[in-house]
């Protein structure tokens, strides 16, 4: 799209991606989607977490989100903390010239209001929150698309999420509890609305016609730890997931199962090694899909899921590949009960694999009904997303932009 006097509309993409998350990449593939089917014209660039990662995988410019390449190593000698501080001071600068370079700014997906994973209010949360101020004061509308939110109990973290929500133009959410948690946090969410996550735009691979035999598992493993008030017991949870995952896994190797182990974020690869290590057996490989493509590939062959993180949830969901989820956040809950597969949850902080075990053998029992329960769901996101999408259009790419622009 080209605003009033044919320049093209400059869009910015913000974000952690290019940085090893298989599911932010996905909401940016997603979104650049969109953008190249409905406005091809449209200058696109990102402020990202990865910027190589992401000019070579989608072709678009993009710059480091921080000043500081640091920024996510923990700092313990003097000098490292003092160019944290000074990283800080820096970004401010930095995030409002790329802001002001700008018509629109959009944040795609990911769970950017959510602490539901160990987090530092001056990391993520700082930056979103330079973000949506700078774009407050510069005139540039600031969309969250399709963003997770959850309350948060940390005061500063809490009130960074809250006043960037505040601060954005446009809000809609990949849940409704999202959007309740957002209005409990004092956002005036009476404008908001609902919509699936965006990795659900993304193109899904044909599924494998059921052999009638049992087929091969996949399982979608995590580093998980628990989230942002677990920290006391990080250790104690991922022992427990991770000896319940191991005794699960045993159980269908020795009723003859393939098992296949995907990742979703390169640091999932540590448990991938240890359940290897633990179960050695040639009917447990494993795979480090690169994309959410691949995820979906390697889900859609499979006869069933088992799986931790949100989007390799999606991706089971997407192919319509029954699938048991190991629930780390309310969003996960949400998630399958919204596509009809709410029985179907285990908490990860407590894997009881006997009790794994039992909801499995019963996922299985009724996976050819499960089927055509996420057809008809995955229509209906798809109905929904197209809606998401001509909203975008109308609250982001007004035909009088050139009126919002700001001078040079």
């Amino acid at each position: 799209m080209t605003s009033a006097d044919g320049t093209p509309v400059r869009v910015g993409l913000f974000g952690l991606l290019g940085s090893g998350n298989l599911g932010n990449d996905g909401s940016l593939e997603a979104l650049l989607g969109y953008l190249r089917a409905e406005h091809p014209e449209a200058a696109v660039d990102a402020l990202c977490g990865g910027p190589e990662a992401v000019t070579a995988r989608f072709g678009i410019p993009a710059t480091r989100l921080h000043w500081n390449r640091a920024e996510y190593r923990t700092a313990s000698r003097a000098g490292a903390i003092a160019a944290k501080g000074l990283g800080k001071l820096v970004d401010v600068f930095r995030t409002a010239a790329w802001v002001r370079r700008h018509d629109v700014v959009v944040v795609p997906g990911m769970g950017v209001l959510e602490a539901t994973l160990p987090l530092r209010p001056w990391g993520f949360p700082y930056a979103l929150f330079l973000l949506c101020a700078s774009g407050r004061l510069l005139g540039t509308r600031v969309a969250l698309v399709s963003v997770g939110a959850a309350e948060i109990g940390n005061r500063p973290t809490r009130a960074l999420v809250r006043w960037s929500a505040r601060l954005a133009a446009y809000r809609s959410y990949r849940d409704a509890q999202s959007r309740a948690a957002m209005r409990a946090m004092g956002v005036d969410t009476a404008r908001d609305e609902v919509y699936p996550d965006l990795a659900f735009a993304l193109p899904t691979p044909p599924a494998s016609a059921p052999s009638g035999a049992p087929g091969p598992v996949c399982l979608g493993v995590m580093d998980f730890h628990g989230g942002n008030d677990d920290r006391d017991r990080a250790e104690e949870i991922h022992r427990r997931y991770l000896d319940g995952t191991i005794t699960f896994v045993r159980a269908l190797v020795a009723e003859g199962r393939p098992v296949r182990l995907l990742t979703g974020d390169r640091c999932d690869r540590s448990v991938v090694d240890a359940i290897l290590d633990a179960v050695d057996s040639p009917l447990v490989t494993a795979a480090e899909p690169a994309s959410l493509a691949d995820l979906m590939n390697e889900m859609a062959a499979a006869d069933t899921v088992v799986a931790v993180r949100y989007h390799n949830l999606i991706c089971a969901l997407k192919t319509g590949t029954p699938v048991l989820a190991l629930c780390y956040a309310a969003k996960s809950d949400a998630l399958m009960d919204r596509m009809g597969l709410g029985a179907y949850c285990h908490p990860a902080r407590e894997v009881d694999a006997d009790r794994l075990l039992e909801q499995f053998r019963d996922l299985e029992k009724h996976a050819a009904e499960l089927r055509v329960t996420l057809t008809e769901r995955n229509r209906v996101a798809a109905q929904q997303l197209a809606h998401q999408f001509t909203a975008l259009t109308t609250n982001l790419f007004p035909a009088d932009v050139h009126a919002q622009r700001k001078a040079p």
